[in-house]
């Protein structure tokens, strides 16, 4: 690299830096205009390229504005969390790195970080400290890699290598999951071979939660799919009597806890998800309560040699140098080194405060539910941890709410439905949420709901 190039990097990190000096005041939802802007982008491939500061400029002009603004204080939506400076400020090393982190000998500082991480991610979620860990992409990866694990686990008892056989003749296995369990799951299992609609669906209550007391009875050929943090209303299952049944039946007892996990960092929520760690396998996202950039996610195994089986690869080129492999616990082998802002992130809160970016956005939850409460809309869950379900007199006018809400830009929330009702879904989940926004964001919230119906 040259001065030149260096100058790119300090123009880059200088519009950045703008960009994220705008984020509290901007729409968090892009214009209409900014998003038409895009076509911009939409032009035949030259023959010859451009120079690296016209890209750079181009990406900023047409492509900043046109962004969600999800890493700002009032974005409500899909449980996405912000991200850290620390996180950030680690991400943007890291990506100047450019590390394989596959293997200790691609990357010794990926492998080690990583393996460190790993380490802290099982003691301040309060899992088994022998677990195998994974840094993947997401939940939806985590699962799969934990589902990957437990297929292998339970055919394995029944006396079947899938690895070796594949799923041809193999023994049937019974995937037990409640009628909320998330969509995840369910593309999981078709990803897997266990067929999505091949489960055996218990009950849930009001709240979203498992009912415990309709559990079918288990075995070896089982594997239950439990959630700490329902997408809507925030509830866990009741894992404890769940997975203590499971494992004195044989079964393999697996936690979708995508953001609800994290409760377990929390001591005024930890109950909520209490007796996790005697489950086998558990699924997160760092990149949601942690608060670290997209993309990352983290699947913990209980028996590490389970997820071995499942995902190690072997090839003569590949180094047999002994310790942790990276590439014995993913299904990626080349990969970027997620562990980084993972490790950054916790190294900066610690234990205290992980906690406390809990603790404060349940918190917020709470507070913004009271405000629309108090002003006639109706909460439709109990507001357990970070997740607010709102809703007007009837479906069309909390409809055309969210659709003022959406357009006017002051916060950003999504629509769902809950118990066939139309609502309309808040997640608080960023580091940066303040009372001030909060409070802005409910007052804006009435007013929109106070316009022609």
């Amino acid at each position: 690299m040259d001065e030149k190039d260096f100058a790119l990097l300090q123009a880059a990190a200088a519009r950045a830096e703008r960009y994220l000096r705008a984020l509290p005041q901007r729409r968090v939802f892009p214009s209409p205009s900014a998003i038409d802007a895009l076509a911009a982008f939409d032009v035949a491939l030259p023959d010859e390229g451009v120079t690296a500061e016209e890209v750079l400029s181009v990406l900023d002009t047409v492509g900043s504005p046109a962004t969600v603004a999800s890493a700002g204080p009032r974005y409500f939506g899909f449980v996405t969390g912000g991200a850290l400076p620390a996180a950030l400020a680690s991400n943007w090393l890291a990506g100047a790195w450019d590390q394989n982190a596959f293997s200790e000998v691609s990357s010794p500082a990926g492998a080690a970080i990583e393996a460190v991480a790993a380490r802290w991610l099982l003691s301040v979620l309060g899992l088994p400290e022998t677990s195998g860990v994974a840094f993947v992409t997401g939940a939806t990866m985590a699962n799969f890699t934990c589902l990957a694990a437990a297929r292998s686990n339970q055919l394995a008892k029944l006396g079947w290598d899938v690895e070796a056989d594949g799923l041809f003749g193999a023994p049937p296995l019974e995937v037990v999951v409640s009628e909320e369990s998330h969509a995840v799951i369910f593309k999981a299992l078709g990803m897997l071979g266990l067929g999505r609609n091949r489960v055996r669906t218990v009950p849930a209550d009001r709240q979203g939660r498992m009912r415990a007391d309709k559990l079918p009875e288990l075995g070896e050929h089982s594997i239950v799919c439990l959630q700490a943090g329902n997408v809507n209303s925030g509830a866990s299952d009741p894992i404890e009597p769940i997975a203590r049944q499971a494992n004195a039946q044989g079964a393999w007892t697996h936690v979708d806890g995508a953001f609800g996990l994290w409760a377990r960092a929390a001591p005024e929520r930890a109950s909520q998800v209490a007796g996790a760690e005697q489950a086998s396998s558990w699924a997160t996202d760092a990149h949601k309560w942690l608060n670290v950039p997209y993309d990352c996610g983290i699947a913990f195994v209980a028996d590490p040699q389970a997820l071995r089986r499942a995902v190690a690869i072997n090839a003569a080129y590949l180094p047999d140098a002994g310790g942790r492999q990276p590439f014995d616990f993913t299904p990626e082998a080349s990969r970027r080194a997620r562990g980084v802002e993972v490790w950054a992130a916790l190294r900066h809160l610690g234990r205290q405060g992980v906690a406390a970016l809990i603790e404060r956005n349940c918190a917020l939850a709470a507070r913004l539910a009271g405000h629309l409460a108090c002003a006639g809309l109706s909460i439709l869950n109990e507001v357990c941890l970070n997740q607010v379900l709102v809703a007007a007199r009837d479906d069309d006018a909390t409809a055309r709410l969210l659709a003022r809400i959406q357009a006017d830009g002051t916060c950003w929330c999504g629509a769902t439905q809950w118990h066939d009702q139309a609502a309309i879904r808040v997640s608080v989940s960023s580091w940066a949420t303040t009372e001030a926004d909060i409070d802005q964001t409910s007052a804006r919230i009435v007013e929109l709901a106070r316009e022609a119906p």
